[in-house]
């Protein structure tokens, strides 16, 4: 299963991720940095940090889970 992490930079400094299943490929980055834009100028998220106050980066995650059997 692939995701895309928005991760922000919180008041405290901190890493905040959200996490979006099912990302539109190929990404279009321009689109996520515009989205990342607006999540910080609605501050409709919080963090025990703080508000999100700056970009840090963004990626695609893809994650392969195989179960053991017992």
């Amino acid at each position: 299963m692939k995701s895309l992490e928005l991760k922000f930079l919180n008041e405290d400094e901190h890493i905040v991720t959200i996490s979006l299943d099912q990302p539109v490929e190929p990404v279009d980055t321009q689109a996520v940095n515009d989205a990342m834009d607006e999540i910080l100028t609605q501050n409709i998220f919080f963090s025990s940090g703080g508000d999100l106050v700056s970009k840090k980066s963004a990626r695609i995650v893809e994650r392969n889970v195989t179960p053991v059997e017992l």
